[in-house]
């Protein structure tokens, strides 16, 4: 999926991330909303919220990065607009602002899957 690199998420495999769709384009992943992920009440944190945004947007830059790049986040910015009760699965879908030769801008949508908006992370990743 991401040009050899061996194991490339072992944050997101500790939060649950899945990565569900890849694309130059477009990165969608999906979590659920466990209870260590939550704040009280039990809803997802902040925190995992912005390392959800973060994760996918890391991945949609790997797929737009020359051979051998590498990339690092430089900025990120979340509006959080709902909450995600536990139990509920979060819906991450991440597309392009910018993608330069020295930055890449991206935002993520994060939604419950009934569609309810929890939070916009718009991240400005740098291309090594």
């Amino acid at each position: 999926m991401l040009r050899g690199v061996t194991n490339p998420l072992p944050f997101a495999k500790l939060l649950g991330i899945e990565i569900r769709e890849v694309s130059p384009e477009k990165v969608t992943a999906e979590m659920v909303v466990r209870e260590e992920l939550c704040t009280r009440p039990a809803v997802l944190h902040g925190g995992a919220i912005m390392s959800l945004g973060d994760t996918v947007g890391a991945v949609a830059t790997m797929l737009n990065l020359p051979e051998g790049g590498g990339t690092t986040t430089i900025e990120s910015k979340t509006n959080f607009v709902g909450p995600a009760p536990s139990g509920a699965t979060v819906v991450a879908e991440c597309t392009p602002i910018h993608r330069g030769k020295r930055t890449m801008v991206w935002q993520t949508r994060i939604s419950t899957k009934e569609g309810r908006l929890v939070a916009i992370v718009t991240q400005t990743q740098l291309v090594l």
